[in-house]
């Protein structure tokens, strides 16, 4: 498949990797020459200018792309889509933009009927904190959502091309209403956004010794607080009205928190509440691969803080035939010592203990020592 990407940023280039490794030819066009050129460099394809050259220098000819994928920041993508639609005539133009109603809207208002069936919109389910070129990785999109908002007049054939490309980046399609997929967005990666950019903002003036006490849980929270401001004030504005809706039920549940901790008659009632409201919504988020949610036992691991020790405790783990479904590691304070979470399948929880212990290993909390004194 002949594949042209405009936009080379962290989206752009990581699908131009995962494309190039499956064998599709796939060209780049950026805003940016050093953007679109470090993307070339870094194996996401060839600079399409270039392409073009090339083709001239061999008698030949560049061919028209079969899709072009537009990753361009938000508030261009309608133009640059219009753009595409009419400068590639014969082919199905996409996008990776993060909203799709007033995306839709947009490209509705600047092209014809005609060419609006060559526009199918998307939504890779996939990112990191980091952007650009330099921060992509080809198996960004693997067994990530990639959601198509095709519609009934959609022909077939092009559907099928877009469908193909997605799963060819590793990620599970799925089909959403545009206006069904904003409200999902809005609640699943735009409002946390929001939320984590607005506690990590509460650590701006603290005490240098207030903010040692960091525990993993706040660099669970704050971590996509380090994104982009302004890629993301393009995105929260373009889903301006679902983002704000959450947002406000969200503001009445933590009225009523912070009601209750005036510590009035049946203060504890409400904040317990609010504690166990969020477990029921935690519980229904899926679990690994997307599969349904899961509850792992949890067994921890102290680890010194020493080359090679992760790799020799994986190793152990492997070599016990267990397999880790999870993990995590957070970093005692003012000690090389580290603390590992590895989530297994309750049923193997007591045998990995066992197996780790007698390898040495420090478990500082096991099951098999709860029932031991129980």
């Amino acid at each position: 498949m002949r594949v042209h990407i405009i936009g080379t940023g962290l989206l752009g280039a990581s699908l131009g990797l995962a494309l190039s490794e499956k064998g599709h030819q796939v060209t780049l066009e950026d805003a940016s020459p050093t953007a679109q050129q470090l993307a070339a460099d870094l194996g996401a394809g060839r600079v399409l200018a270039q392409a073009d050259a090339d083709a001239s220098a061999s008698a030949g000819s560049a061919a028209d792309p079969d899709i072009v994928v537009v990753a361009t920041p938000p508030d261009v993508a309608a133009r640059v889509i219009a753009s595409a639609l009419e400068t590639y005539p014969d082919a199905t133009v996409t996008d990776v933009a993060s909203v799709k109603t007033r995306l839709l809207e947009s490209v509705t208002a600047l092209v014809t009927h005609a060419q609006l069936d060559r526009y199918i919109g998307c939504h890779p389910m996939a990112g990191r904190e980091k952007s650009g070129a330099i921060a992509a990785q080809s198996d960004l999109f693997t067994a990530r959502p990639w959601v198509i908002c095709s519609d009934a007049d959609t022909p077939s054939d092009r559907l099928g091309e877009v469908i193909a490309m997605a799963e060819d980046t590793g990620a599970s399609v799925l089909h959403l209403d545009p206006r069904i997929h904003d409200a999902a967005v809005a609640k699943v990666s735009h409002v946390p956004q929001v939320v984590a950019s607005l506690v990590a903002s509460q650590l701006r003036h603290a005490p240098l010794e207030e903010i040692a006490l960091a525990g993993q849980g706040l660099r669970d929270v704050t971590r996509i607080a380090a994104s982009d401001p302004g890629l993301w004030t393009q995105i929260l504005s373009g889903n301006a009205e679902e983002v704000r809706s959450v947002l406000v039920d969200l503001r009445s549940e933590l009225d009523e928190v912070i009601g209750a901790l005036e510590l009035g008659p049946g203060s504890t009632g409400l904040l317990a509440k609010a504690i166990a409201l969020g477990n029921e919504g935690h519980d229904r988020i899926p679990g690994k691969h997307g599969q349904p949610p899961t509850t792992y036992a949890v067994v921890t691991i102290l680890v010194p803080d020493t080359p090679g020790t992760l790799a020799r405790l994986f190793k152990d783990i492997g070599d016990l035939g267990v397999n880790v479904e999870d993990f995590r590691m957070d970093h005692a304070s003012g000690r090389k010592l580290g603390m590992v979470d590895v989530s297994v399948v309750p049923a193997i929880q007591q045998e990995l203990e066992i197996g780790l212990l007698s390898k040495g290993w420090q478990i500082p909390e096991s099951a098999i020592e709860k029932e031991g004194t129980a």
